[in-house]
């Protein structure tokens, strides 16, 4: 075999030669999906993908509410349950918000109460200004208002560094790397005293300020920018839509394509029994490697497979 020279890029290295870095992220509901779409198509002979599936559907948005969320994408660990009651999604944008907010940086910046009390109505949604001479006091009103005045996103973060401390373009994008590397000692003290400091000499209160910088560090951490969210969002819908419209097929996509999620195979098929599936244990006459369907009392009923509980897609024997 001929030698092979291996070559492993640095990020900071990339970014010094003035390449594009693309993150291609392998997310197993994808899979999930996929599998579910061809289950649905196998047994009623409908063709669903992701641009077909019907929107703003009223009864996804219910159970959502209700916390129903046990193997949807990314709403279904105990902190996200917990906070879906409390913003009770009702549209497509209220599920980009609920993926943004469950993270250190609105948590650390101490945005998600003020955000939940600005929705329920029991605090007014105002705009931070500047003091009238030093510019458009509209300013981050144009920034914030799809998120009610509080910012939630890596790009408003950024932003208000840019408009309110007018920060240049080279100092955004210092303090774009400097929230990337925020765990390394380096610029981040001196940009945290140059921005609140700007910002409060152009009239902007010091703890909105201050609470801003402290978003940024937490956004060091991990945070979503917006278009992140959004690409999740449809995912969490997606896979709700499959919950709530067919749960026997969207508990056989779950198991065969574990390992994934929160949720160990046994809790998948309790939550799709309380749901109504009708479960068949695993047969050696009637199962195969992957769970499937077949006709049952009312319905599809979910017969359980002999391979899925193993939770290694590499344990597929050849010919099944």
């Amino acid at each position: 075999m001929a030698d092979r020279t291996f070559i492993e890029w640095d990020k900071d290295d990339i970014d010094a030669l003035g390449i594009l870095k693309v993150d291609i992220l392998a997310l197993g509901m994808l899979t999930c999906i996929r599998r579910a779409f061809d289950l649905i198509d196998r047994h009623y002979g409908q063709r669903y993908d992701l641009a077909t599936v019907p929107r703003e559907d009223p009864a996804v948005y219910d159970m959502l509410c209700r916390a129903d969320s046990i193997g949807v994408f990314q709403v279904e660990s105990r902190a996200q349950m917990n906070m879906l009651p409390r913003l009770k999604p009702s549209c497509f944008y209220d599920l980009v918000i609920e993926v943004a907010i469950v993270r250190p940086g609105p948590i650390q910046g101490d945005m998600v109460h003020p955000y939940l009390r600005r929705r329920d109505g029991k605090e007014p949604i105002d705009y931070p200004r500047p003091a009238p001479e030093h510019g458009d006091v509209k300013e981050l009103e144009y920034v914030l208002s799809r998120t009610k005045g509080v910012p939630l996103f890596q790009e408003q973060a950024m932003r208000i560094a840019q408009v309110a401390a007018l920060f240049s373009p080279e100092e955004v994008n210092e303090l774009r790397y400097a929230m990337a590397t925020f765990r390394r000692r380096g610029t981040i003290e001196s940009l945290e005293q140059r921005m609140v400091t700007r910002m409060i000499a152009r009239g902007y209160d010091p703890i909105f300020a201050q609470r801003c910088f402290n978003q940024i560090k937490g956004f060091g951490d991990y945070g979503f920018p917006e278009s992140h969210a959004a690409s999740f969002a449809r995912l969490v819908y997606v896979s709700s839509w499959l919950k709530c419209h067919f749960p026997a097929v969207f508990a056989a996509a779950l198991l065969n394509s574990q390992p994934m999620g929160f949720y160990a195979p046994a809790q998948l098929v309790r939550d799709a029994r309380q749901h109504g599936v009708e479960v068949r244990p695993a047969d050696v006459n009637d199962s195969g490697w992957d769970c499937t369907l077949e006709p049952g009392t009312y319905g599809f009923a979910l017969r359980l497979a002999c391979g899925c509980l193993t939770g290694s897609e590499q344990q597929r024997p050849t010919g099944f």
